[in-house]
């Protein structure tokens, strides 16, 4: 339980909340809804940290970033 949480009603696609409550096994929409937040907040965290690393990674002379992507398919 979430303590010093604030109340709000909001209308969500009853289809999705479904569907996330199925893929999630939560058992109730204020579950499922502060999984997909802190989801969200994870997701946006990773992608700041990579965007941190921009230019700060060397790569080896004649590396060909394109070739490796094919091999990942």
């Amino acid at each position: 339980m979430v303590t010093g949480g604030m109340r709000t009603n909001i209308v969500f696609d009853d289809a999705l909340i479904d569907e996330a409550m199925a893929l999630t096994g939560a058992r109730s929409r204020s579950e499922v809804v502060r999984l997909a937040l802190q989801e969200l907040v994870k997701s946006r965290r990773k992608r700041k940290n990579l965007a941190d690393l921009a230019g700060r990674i060397r790569f080896r002379p004649g590396f060909d970033h394109k070739a490796a992507r094919k091999l990942r398919g």
